[in-house]
């Protein structure tokens, strides 16, 4: 069971999420906050949860500014931002700052879900219409890192077809679909090559493919 934190001050927004997610079977929503400081309350009164999801503009305690108590105080306890606000630099504070997701709000169901279960196991994840946006950036800049491909790492016909896809923007239930599979055994691939290739994350993962001309 993967115990959850809300924390939004908007109710309509925090009534959907709670919605959507009690829905899951894995998931229980074990508080709710409008503002950081309940968040830290709750906790100093003894409240345990696996996954804070938390907005970033939030009145009394921001969500960064909570992220960073949090860390402090509680830093077992992963936050997840999820903000309609998709500037980069925002992305990359929250990470310095120790998040271990960054998602906006226009994503799907289905791609939120796999983020909170991706993130409560130590992964870092970010939003699907975010990572396509940073590799599209990182791949216009030249690498000082001569990369070479590594000889021994194979690639099933199958997994370069989920490459192909995941490079496309497409989420793990659109590749199901595609491939008519489960959405399980779709993650099972993504995880299974990050390992193997030793890189940190999809965005990674997409720019290691195209640098060793495995996807182009």
């Amino acid at each position: 069971m993967i115990n959850i934190i809300l924390a939004e001050d908007h109710n309509i927004v925090r009534d959907g999420l709670r919605s959507l997610l009690q829905g899951e079977s894995d998931f229980k929503i074990v508080a709710e906050a409008k503002n950081g400081a309940e968040v830290i309350s709750a906790l100093q009164n003894g409240l345990q949860a696996d996954i804070l999801l938390t907005d970033m503009n939030m009145p009394v305690m921001s969500g960064m500014e909570l992220l960073e108590e949090v860390k402090k105080q509680y830093p077992g306890l992963k936050v997840i931002i999820l903000s309609a606000l998709d500037n980069e630099k925002y992305v990359f504070q929250s990470f310095k700052a120790g998040a271990l997701g960054y998602i906006l709000k226009s994503i799907s169901a289905d791609e939120l879900i796999f983020a909170i279960k991706h993130i409560s196991v130590g992964y870092q994840y970010i939003c699907s219409e975010l990572t396509i946006r940073f590799l599209n950036r990182m791949l216009t800049v030249p690498d000082p890192v001569n990369v070479e491909r590594i000889q021994d790492i194979e690639f099933s016909d199958r997994e370069i077809e989920v490459l192909h896809y995941l490079a496309d923007g497409m989420t793990n239930q659109e590749i199901a679909s595609k491939l008519f599979t489960s959405k399980r055994t779709v993650e099972g691939y993504r995880e299974n090559m990050i390992a193997r290739t030793g890189v940190r994350n999809t965005v990674a993962l997409i720019k290691y493919a195209i640098v060793n001309a495995i996807i182009n």
